[in-house]
């Protein structure tokens, strides 16, 4: 232990002042421990005993003073006592209370723990943690051998401060510079402490303060949950490694089955990376450890107090917040709440006369309480109270401050949150734009149920205080209007991801999910660790989601700056990919420009985390509408679908590439699953009437595409669709008209500007046609238009060899309206030329 220097060697009866030793013990961190009796004081010790050899050693004798001042000055009951330092001969020592009973290590023995064993372990070592770091120590080496526990009543004890620093002050009497020091052996860059308990920080050999105890306090009680370590490794440097890159360890579920989701995410926050997210004191990890030991008591208590056929009528993980215990509506007490209100407290009895009762009189009132929350519970629910609830529309939380610059948070937590949950195949989400449709209206969640065909509505308030966030979320059954869970959430800003986090297994509890490892870990592998990183991605989604071409420059900007904070966010590249892949699809930038940055930004994403939905679905874009590899394309959209069977954006762009193979009737029913995931989503209607369109049912399109236009008249890209259908039925002046009403909402589409100048040349107006393709023609000269959209027009005029020549172009600048040539009806004109053919060949499709 002491390299080559050899530990005196003491023998039973010898006498270090005024302690007679009685045997060996054990070696602790700088020298052999004794049992030994105070001959004076009549009691039994422990004797840590440093060695002349070893006194000698400046570093050591400070780092042996350290740990006598510094545990000596607190006074705790889960920190080992002190009783003295002193010096016998040439024999330093520290006396301390004898802890008869074993240590963390020896008492997992390799195996889980019982759940309420371990949170009260965690209690009292967190509450150590708090008394020390209040007197401004740091103890820098929690793990199992360093916690013991007595024997005769499960006391915790936290031994060794060896490795304790002191906090800066003029009173401490310690060298703060030496205290830092202290971290390396004589060897420059070996840090001392244990590898699988250390901090991040504390691995880069840099100075630490409490929030390093709290991770590795978070190792310890990860280890007692899982008996495994979330950083593990062959050897110390593995180990390190582990605990510096940006993987997260498996969820507590992976090892452990019923391991509440409270405990999963405490646990996931005290192992946060960056300890600027990570819980900030000692105290809120131990109220938080407290919270959740009070519900699973009370929850335990529930179910032993409810009658034989409430429990079987009930999910075993309901709780019961909200429910009016006197039948009254409104917010009663939570469950957490009616606990506390079962147990007398001083605060209950004011001295105002009222008598307190007797133990048996509360305990008996706390059990009808039990039972009159379980009997008004179980007549709430109905007959389907068993069942999953299979379907939920989670709705735009409402900004209840007010304020716009905080209106990302709201928006922001809802998007996430159906993300999230999408990615659960039990469970139907409704999408956000639909969801989003409800934003700034009266909320009745019965009425939204019917309109959206879901069984449960989520809803929300965010409020923003300063730097504390107030979140309220009420989950609502619609069949019975009865809330199934309510909760607030009061939190730090930096903390918007865990609470977010929090809310997602929460509602999955009451929905009575019941998750695999892997579908938990779905719910949170999403999300960076930055705070920061996240404000900046919702910032860039609100933007994304205007679908507009500023929308998509401004949502570049904050997923770049998303980035900078957190360069292995992979849902921000992922961002990335989906806004330039559209500039591109919108011909707003060129195609050469904006689908490479497109993917590599999604393969960015995928190396990341490969099981990213988001990323296929981009790389299935690029494959399609750039690189026309249709092998990949449909690769990479099938395997977006098999991970987020939810996201009605995969089915659309699925769709697209049925339809550019030529599977025209797969693609309608394809497009149609979309519109049924997301029933109110512009773009996705609009592409279902596409979809008629290219299969040559053109009424289909024309009746789809108005119903389009009866949720938003301004939509033009409708408009398009449905002109072009009337074209194909030889209806020109109808599609001249709605052409150019379509005009006087945006003048300048190209699409818009080339269907009009095709259906000028189809009807005969020969002028008008070539107006509008000088007009392209000359914007071609001086910015991005789409090739193909003026070789519409000469199709139009009959005009071949000029039709192939603007085709050829779009071809060379990979337009991406070039892959629809072999089921658009525009072409069918050309088909028979070889010229045509020999398109077809060289975008892989057969003609």
């Amino acid at each position: 232990m002491f390299g080559s220097e050899t530990l005196l060697t003491i023998v039973t009866g010898t006498k270090i002042g005024r302690y007679e030793i009685r045997s060996k013990i054990g070696e602790g961190g700088m020298g052999e421990v004794y049992l030994a009796q105070d001959t004076e004081l009549e009691r039994t010790v422990a004797l840590k005993v440093l060695p002349a050899g070893v006194a000698a050693d400046q570093q050591r004798m400070n780092r042996f003073v350290r740990e006598a001042k510094a545990v000596s000055a607190l006074n705790h009951p889960n920190i080992l006592t002190i009783h003295e330092t002193g010096q016998a001969d040439d024999t330093r020592f520290i006396a301390t209370e004898f802890i008869d009973g074993e240590t963390l290590r020896q008492h997992m023995g390799g195996a889980q723990l019982d759940l309420n064993e371990t949170l009260d372990i965690a209690i009292q070592i967190a509450s150590a943690l708090t008394a020390a770091h209040q007197g401004g120590i740091t103890h820098r080496d929690i793990k199992p051998e360093n916690i013991m526990l007595r024997r005769r009543d499960s006391i915790v004890k936290v031994l060794d401060f060896g490795l304790a620093t002191l906090a800066a002050s003029e009173s401490s009497g310690i060298d703060t510079e030496a205290a830092t020091k202290v971290l390396f052996k004589t060897d420059p860059g070996t840090v001392m402490g244990t590898a699988r308990y250390m901090s991040p920080e504390q691995a880069r050999g840099i100075p630490v303060d409490g929030r390093t105890d709290l991770f590795s306090l978070g190792v310890v009680l990860y280890e007692m949950v899982s008996s495994h370590l979330p950083f593990a490794g062959n050897n110390t440097n593995e180990v390190i490694s582990a605990i510096l890159s940006r993987e997260q360890p498996a969820p507590l579920a992976r090892f452990a089955h019923d391991v509440p989701a409270e405990l999963d995410r405490i646990v996931s926050k005290a192992l946060t990376k960056d300890r600027e997210e990570r819980y900030q004191s000692a105290k809120d990890l131990s109220i938080d450890l407290k919270r959740l030991k009070q519900r699973l008591a009370f929850e335990a208590e529930q179910a032993r107090s409810q009658p034989p056929d409430a429990t079987r009528a009930m999910p075993a993980a309901t709780s019961y917040e909200h429910v009016a215990i006197d039948g009254t509506s409104g917010s009663a007490a939570s469950a957490a709440d009616l606990a506390a209100a079962a147990t007398p407290s001083r605060a209950a009895y004011p001295s105002s006369g009222i008598k307190r009762h007797q133990p048996g009189v509360i305990a008996a009132l706390a059990a009808v309480v039990l039972v009159s929350v379980a009997v008004v519970a179980y007549y709430l629910y109905s007959a389907r109270a068993g069942e999953a609830i299979d379907s939920v529309a989670v709705l735009p939380f409402v900004n209840a401050g007010g304020d716009s610059n905080t209106e990302y948070l709201s928006d922001g937590i809802s998007e996430t949150l159906i993300n999230s949950l999408t990615q659960l195949q039990k469970l139907r989400v409704v999408a956000r734009h639909t969801a989003f449709r409800y934003k700034g209206k009266e909320i009745d969640p019965q009425t939204v149920g019917r309109e959206l065909n879901v069984r449960a509505v989520l809803m929300g308030r965010v409020r923003q205080l300063g730097d504390t966030l107030n979140i309220q979320v009420d989950l609502v059954d619609v069949t019975t209007g009865a809330q199934l869970w309510g909760n607030d959430y009061e939190r730090k800003i930096s903390d918007v991801l865990a609470v977010k986090q929090e809310i997602a297994r929460e509602v999955t509890e009451k929905l009575r999910l019941r998750l695999s490892g892997e579908e938990q870990q779905q719910l949170i592998k999403r999300d960076t660790t930055n705070a920061e990183a996240y404000r900046l991605y919702l910032h860039g989604r609100v933007h994304w989601s205007k679908y507009t071409e500023d929308g998509f420059r401004k949502s570049i900007e904050y997923f770049k700056q998303a980035i900078e904070k957190d360069p292995a966010y992979a849902l921000a590249y992922s961002g990335l990919a989906d806004s330039y892949s559209l500039l591109g699809e919108l011909s707003v930038v060129p195609p050469t420009e904006s689908f490479p940055q497109a993917r590599a930004y999604a393969e960015k994403a995928l190396l990341l985390d490969e099981t990213l939905a988001e990323a296929h679905l981009s790389l299935g874009m690029v494959g399609l509408l750039y690189e026309w590899d249709w092998p990949r394309a449909e690769k990479e959209l099938r395997r977006a679908k098999e991970l987020d069977p939810n996201n009605p954006q995969t089915y659309h762009f699925y769709g697209h590439y049925l339809q550019v193979v030529g599977r025209v009737e797969e693609a309608i029913n394809e497009t149609k699953r979309g519109v049924e995931l997301d029933p109110t989503s512009l773009v996705i209607n609009a592409e279902l009437g596409w979809a008629y369109y290219c299969a040559r049912q053109y009424e289909q399109a024309i009746a789809q595409d108005r119903k389009t236009l009866e949720l938003d008249p301004t939509f033009v890209y409708a408009s398009w669709v449905i002109a072009q259908s009337y074209e194909q039925t030889g209806r020109y002046q109808e599609s001249v008209a709605e052409l150019k009403r379509a005009r006087t909402i945006d003048a300048n589409w190209p699409y818009v500007i080339a269907e009009l100048g095709y259906a000028y040349a189809a009807s005969g107006e020969r002028s008008e046609a070539e107006k509008l393709l000088e007009q392209l023609k000359e914007r071609a000269a001086r910015e991005y238009i789409d090739a193909t959209l003026i070789a519409y027009i000469y199709v139009g005029l009959g005009q071949r060899d000029q039709a192939f020549a603007w085709l050829e172009k779009g071809y060379q600048e990979r337009s991406g309206l070039v892959p629809w040539l072999k089921s658009e009806p525009k072409w069918d004109p050309l088909r028979g030329d070889a010229r045509f053919a020999d398109l077809l060949r060289r975008i892989g499709l057969p003609s």
